[in-house]
């Protein structure tokens, strides 16, 4: 039955981040005791005044359907955010908000993608990117990247990727899985290769809030007028306020791009939950720098602990991400060597290895298209970072 399926359906691979969760969710059921560093979600609860709006909703009776781009409210709200926060100009009828931002991706990619065209993405990247342009019938073009550049992309390198079929340049910062944060120079750069060469800029920008060592966010589209309109600001609720199972995300485009992402959307999915948008516009009313220093405080003592663990083991090299919640792991150090005769061949049989042995779930470089590295979220608490990098190191003392 399954060559009934479309070839669409068939070629998409699953998620290996929302994958490996799972399993160690299903091991965890079974009794199994698993320290899980996969998940890109935040353990810090909900904050209460954002559960108030959702609440304040239900009770009000907002439980009908909304226009699909989100209430004007909301819309507003997001819109004096994009000034305040970013510098940049998003009326409300540029702003559509979304199931999430990964869904304000994908239908940014279907407004601007045709069939043959292709997609410029600097690696190691979020592992949605590659699936999401294939899936509109684009290419996607990879740039790759390591700790030498610090995980950002060589200008000459992204020029020589552009050919007469590139439509868009998909920019990630601070960036999953590395944790690198582009600079001023960085952003300047990539502006000018899509001014040159009239691409769109795809700007995923959901771990804004969660930079250290003095390092900054910005946009690129607050590089100037230009440049705005031909960016797509995407971003959402989920890392900035703990809100991922409340699925809202949003995003700020050029006005014909906005309403093509609705129309879509019209098609897909209309609106966003009524009562997630409401406790979205009681999180940005409410917001304070108290909230958001408290988070990043939070990640960045987790950062530096697990930093440490794993650079004290041998075979495994860390760089030192500057934003984000993920430390990505160089382990090819490891790759070669053997547990009980078994040779471990690549990262993701590093990543099995640590599983079945330390009982500890990481995710392969390889769904980041970078072998030889592993991601391991440090969303969680210091407790479990501290056990985890103590039986990660257990379980390489083993190996041969």
């Amino acid at each position: 039955m399954e060559s009934r399926l479309s070839q669409r359906a068939q070629q998409v691979q699953p998620s290996p981040t929302l994958a490996l969760t799972a399993r160690a969710q299903e091991l965890r059921r079974q009794g199994v005791d698993v320290l899980s560093f996969t998940a890109g979600e935040p353990d810090f609860d909900t904050p209460d005044f954002a559960k108030a709006g959702g609440l304040e909703a239900i009770h009000a009776g907002y439980t009908k359907y909304t226009p699909t781009p989100g209430i004007l409210p909301l819309r507003e709200a997001l819109s004096a955010k994009f000034e305040r926060e970013n510098r940049l100009q998003y009326a409300p009828d540029q702003i559509v908000v979304s199931c999430g931002a990964k869904h304000s991706l994908f239908c940014t990619f279907m407004a601007l993608l045709d069939p043959g065209d292709e997609v410029i993405i600097p690696t190691p990247c979020w592992v949605s990117y590659p699936e999401q342009v294939r899936l509109m019938g684009a290419t996607p073009v990879f740039v790759p990247a390591d700790e030498s550049t610090d995980f950002l992309p060589d200008y000459d390198a992204l020029r020589r990727a552009i050919s007469a079929r590139t439509k868009a340049i998909v920019l990630n910062t601070p960036c999953n899985p590395t944790g690198a944060v582009f600079d001023r120079q960085h952003l300047k750069a990539i502006a000018s290769l899509a001014l040159t060469h009239d691409l769109w800029i795809v700007a995923d920008e959901i771990y804004e809030h969660l930079i250290y060592d003095g390092y900054r966010h910005e946009s690129i589209g607050a590089l100037g007028k230009e440049v705005l309109a031909r960016t797509i600001t995407v971003n959402g609720m989920s890392k900035s306020f703990a809100m991922t199972g409340w699925r809202l995300g949003y995003l700020g485009a050029p006005r014909a791009v906005a309403q093509a992402v609705s129309r879509l959307q019209d098609q897909m999915t209309s609106n966003a939950s009524t009562i997630s948008q409401y406790a979205a516009l009681a999180a940005l009313q409410n917001a304070s720098d108290e909230w958001y220093a408290t988070m990043r405080t939070t990640f960045d003592r987790r950062r530096r602990l697990m930093v440490a663990g794993l650079r004290a083991i041998g075979g495994i090299e860390c760089w030192v991400p500057r934003g984000a919640f993920y430390v990505f792991a160089n382990v090819r150090g490891l790759i070669g060597r053997a547990y009980n005769g078994r040779v471990l061949n690549s990262s993701a049989d590093v990543a099995e290895f640590l599983l079945e042995v330390a009982r500890v779930a990481t995710v392969p470089g390889e769904g980041f298209c970078a072998p030889g590295y592993l991601r391991l979220s440090y969303a969680t608490s210091d407790a479990i970072i501290q056990a985890g990098i103590e039986r990660i190191a257990e379980a390489v003392s083993r190996l041969q």
